[in-house]
């Protein structure tokens, strides 16, 4: 009977097991990120409770494979171990029908992977990367905080602090760069805030007890307060990677590289087939359009590849759930940390790596990505059929 009790009763043992080294794993996870963040970037206690939220979407295309796994391990595992597995043999149940409870758990898992992966992960990961630098002022004091200064080529000014209490600046010294890109004012302060003012795009120092030298002579000498403004530079607006776009923005920029790739090539071929001798200056423009060429093919193989992996990922919950159930009812291992390193070990030499070589070969072009981003999975598959059937035999 489908779905009987015997089913029922295997597949709630999995989902407990499942929920448990989700949330345990997601946690361990999230730890080890949010504390290097907060290291390296200086996060207050705010900006780490606003990033945990976010960062939980990111980590489940790696922890729902792993705890997929898991689950089934520990749980067919056990049941080999207590002989329940030889029981439900000798009341003439085929074990195919034993292992679908975790089929059915595989199969959920990854259709939320990939639920997930269509919106959910690209948004949160673009929230995640702009929330820290969202607030321009907390980013300056966070970089002072950390580093002690601001200084970077591109920037009108350059900042450094002795400390940072709060949000007052101890014993700061500023430089401004005039147009020719040298330095025509300096202040040192005893204490000093940073305040941005994002409408006219500016950043407002007020500084208190300070002395200021210019190279005009304009406001040189002691100031019990004084508020120096520079120019905030202007924001950098790249294109997005594939891995940041919705599933259907993935659809729609691999449809505008196509066409990209079809102009450009068209346009190189009307270049080449041009009349003898050749306009002057036309090598430089037929070299334009191959770089251009190039460009855009490049980044269609990164797109197409980045369209394979999303669901390749997610039927990774599938595929582990497949190997995983016949190496857990061989080893008849009832404790958990033996019958998930028995199963996973392999996997993580051989799966993972074969995974990471085909995205790279997916991306470069040199293989195209519906075979280079699948080939773990398959290989996975043709490794369970063959588990399974010698499972079956025996």
């Amino acid at each position: 009977m489908f779905w009987g009790i015997l089913h029922r009763m295997i597949f709630w043992e999995l989902l407990r097991v499942f929920l448990l080294a989700l949330v345990g794993l997601t946690g361990i996870l999230l730890m080890g990120g949010i504390f290097t963040e907060a290291t390296r970037n200086g996060l207050s206690p705010m900006q780490v409770l606003a990033v945990i939220p976010l960062l939980i979407p990111n980590t489940f295309p790696y922890t729902l494979p792993t705890t997929t796994l898991f689950a089934t391990c520990v749980i067919y595992g056990r049941l080999a171990h207590d002989n329940e597995i030889l029981a439900v043999k000798a009341a003439g149940v085929n074990l195919l029908n034993v292992v679908t409870p975790a089929m059915v758990l595989g199969g959920l898992a990854s259709i939320g992977t990939f639920i997930l992966y269509m919106d959910v992960i690209p948004i949160t990961h673009n929230i995640l990367r702009t929330q820290i630098v969202s607030d321009v002022e907390d980013l300056l004091y966070m970089v002072l905080r950390r580093d002690g200064h601001i200084r970077h080529g591109k920037l009108g000014y350059v900042i450094y602090v002795q400390r940072v209490e709060g949000r007052t600046l101890i014993e700061a010294t500023f430089m401004r760069r005039g147009p020719n890109g040298d330095f025509d004012a300096i202040a040192w302060a005893r204490e000093a805030e940073l305040h941005v003012d994002l409408a006219k795009q500016q950043i407002i120092v007020h500084m208190r007890h300070c002395y200021m030298s210019s190279v005009n002579g304009v406001d040189t000498g002691y100031n019990q307060e004084k508020d120096w403004d520079v120019d905030l530079p202007p924001a950098p607006t790249p294109l997005p990677r594939p891995s940041q776009l919705r599933w259907f923005e993935l659809l729609r920029r691999e449809s505008e590289l196509r066409e990209d790739v079809r102009l450009h090539s068209e346009e190189l071929a009307a270049s080449e087939n041009a009349p003898v001798p050749a306009p002057e200056g036309s090598e430089v423009a037929l070299d334009i359009v191959k770089r251009k060429l190039k460009a855009a093919r490049n980044e269609l193989a990164n797109v197409i590849a980045e369209m394979h992996l999303r669901p390749s990922l997610a039927l990774g919950c599938l595929c582990f759930v497949m190997v995983g159930c016949p190496i857990g009812i061989w080893f008849s291992k009832s404790d958990y940390l033996s019958a998930f390193i028995t199963c996973f070990l392999p996997i993580v030499v051989m799966y993972y790596p074969m995974l990471l070589c085909g995205i790279n070969m997916g991306k470069s072009g040199s293989v195209p990505p519906a075979i280079s981003v699948w080939v773990a999975n398959v290989l996975m598959g043709i490794a369970a059929f063959f588990l399974f059937r010698r499972l079956l035999k025996n």
